[in-house]
Parts: C-alpha cells; sequence; structure tokens
C-alpha cells in the first residue's frame, strides 16, 4: 500500500504529537476529538512545538507551514473517509477505546488499517472488537512523541504479515526506529520500565530514602536521564496505576502489585507534573 493518508484520533498529548509527526513525514492527517475546542488547541500545541523547531534551525519555516497544511480536523467519524490507517489514541481505558474503535470501524473501507497507541491493553482483545481483525495492530508511542525515536510494534494474534508491513514502513518514514513485541501486557518496555517505577514507590514509601535522593541515586549511579519518581509524575500517576493494574490482572502475579503509595498518591489526586503535585512539587 502506498500508505498517504492517516486518522489519528484524540487530540490530547499523544494524538496532537502523532499528528505532528506523521505531517512532518509528508502525510495528509485527519485529526478527530469530540470538540472543537480540543482540535483547536491541539493545533496551537502542534504549532508551538513546531516554532522551537524553526528556532532552533532544525525546520524552516516553509517546512512549519507545509506540516500545519497537512493536517485537518474533524469532530466527525465520517471524515475518516479515503484513510489507508487510523491510530486510535484515546485515554488508556478499555470500554472507551473499544467504543472508538468500532466508530472507526464503522466509517472505514474494510482495507483501511487500525492501530492503537496503548501502553498496556490486548492487542488481541482489541482487534477482536473491529471487522477484519487481521488488519488491527498496536503503536505504541512514546511521550514526547516527537522527541522520542521509538515505537512499538504490537501484534495480536489475528494481525497480519501486510498489517504488520504497513506499521514497520510508517515507522521507517517517520524517522523512528520500531521494535516489534508480542500482545503481553506491557509489551516490552513498560513491562521493564512500569515495575521497576513501582518499586522506587516502594522505596520511597518504606522510608529508605527520600524521593530526591532515589531520583538522584538513579541519574548518578544508573546513568538514567531523570530519576524514577521525576519520570512517574512526567507519565502520570493515574496512568502508572492503570497500567500497574492491567499487569497485576493480566498476569495473575503479585509481583505487579501496584504500591500502596501510588495508589493513595491517585487518590488524593496528586497526579503529577498535570496536577502540580506528585513525588515532587511542581510551580
Amino acid at each position: 500500500m502506498n500508505l498517504q493518508n492517516i486518522g489519528v484520533i484524540g487530540a490530547g498529548t499523544m494524538g496532537n504529537g502523532i499528528a505532528q509527526v506523521c505531517a512532518l513525514a509528508g502525510f495528509s492527517v485527519t485529526l478527530i476529538d469530540i470538540s472543537e475546542s480540543a482540535l483547536q488547541k491541539a493545533l496551537a500545541t502542534v504549532g508551538k512545538n513546531l516554532d522551537r523547531q524553526v528556532a532552533k534551525e532544525t525546520l524552516t519555516p516553509e517546512q512549519k507551514l507545509a506540516a500545519l497544511d497537512k493536517i485537518r480536523t474533524s469532530t466527525e467519524y465520517a471524515s475518516l473517509k479515503g484513510a489507508q490507517l487510523v491510530i486510535e489514541a484515546a485515554t488508556e481505558n478499555l470500554d472507551l477505546k473499544l467504543r472508538v474503535l468500532q466508530q472507526i470501524a464503522a466509517q472505514v473501507s474494510a482495507d483501511c488499517a487500525i492501530a492503537s497507541n496503548t501502553s498496556s491493553l490486548s492487542i488481541t482483545q482489541l482487534a477482536a472488537s473491529v471487522s477484519q481483525p487481521e488488519r488491527f495492530i498496536g503503536l505504541h508511542f512514546f511521550n514526547p512523541v516527537p522527541v522520542m525515536g521509538l515505537i512499538e510494534v504490537i501484534r495480536g494474534l489475528q494481525t497480519s504479515d501486510t498489517t504488520h508491513a504497513l506499521a514497520l514502513e510508517m515507522a521507517t518514514k517517520l524517522g523512528k526506529t520500531a521494535i516489534t513485541a508480542g500482545n503481553r501486557p506491557g509489551f516490552v518496555v513498560n513491562r521493564i520500565l512500569v515495575p521497576m517505577i513501582n518499586e522506587a514507590i516502594l522505596v520511597l514509601q518504606e522510608g529508605l530514602a527520600s524521593a530526591e535522593d532515589i531520583d538522584a541515586g538513579m541519574r548518578l549511579g544508573c546513568n538514567q536521564p531523570i530519576g524514577p519518581l521525576a519520570l512517574a509524575d512526567l507519565i502520570g500517576l493515574d496512568t502508572l496505576l492503570a497500567i500497574m493494574e492491567a499487569f497485576y490482572e493480566g498476569f495473575n502475579d503479585s509481583k505487579y502489585r501496584p504500591a500502596p503509595l501510588l495508589k493513595e498518591m491517585v487518590a488524593a489526586g496528586y497526579l503529577g507534573r498535570k496536577t502540580g503535585r506528585g513525588f515532587h512539587a511542581y510551580a
């Protein structure tokens, strides 16, 4: 397939980032969300991101305008007609994603590939919710999408070789590196990363060290660019809790039990950077 037209569902942080990199790569993008205000906010975010690249001279003003011209927005799923690949980037909630995927499948052609940007949910289960499940695949982008160089490509039990090849082709055109993972909770990166962060929260909970010292220890002792608790705040503690709960349920193994402190922080509304308070405070 000569991939040219891509749909993106969800104009939040992940969705607008995916739309941005696709437009920069020359794809025509249809960005869909339930409200016009969310779409306008997304376009403003993309514009600011591109302005930073222009200021750094990694992008010309002409390239910025060309990329913005590649993105059209809509609140109607009917706008997806003609899409060759649609990427669902809704909130990490199974029921919501299933509803979104069914709306996508009702509008696109039978040979349009459908992908989910899930970080923990079963690709096989999601695929079963759409017609022609062999066209379904997981495309796990990492935040911030314009900066991070990796895409996890996850095959469900039904995913065809053709769909997999299309996903790898798209990743190459985006200038990203793709790794292929099997359909298990957390796939590869989060399977390793999130339990490590959960363990850091347990260390804090037990009073072994302060949040600052835990982060300093992992930065300076393991050469990580950001400490695990600061990373937790960046990801969002509610997102981390959802992933750990998916692991716990999916593997039925107590080693994936979420730290009680993580659950308590989420209950208090201390979700990290997006609320101004997590394991660290943010102005």
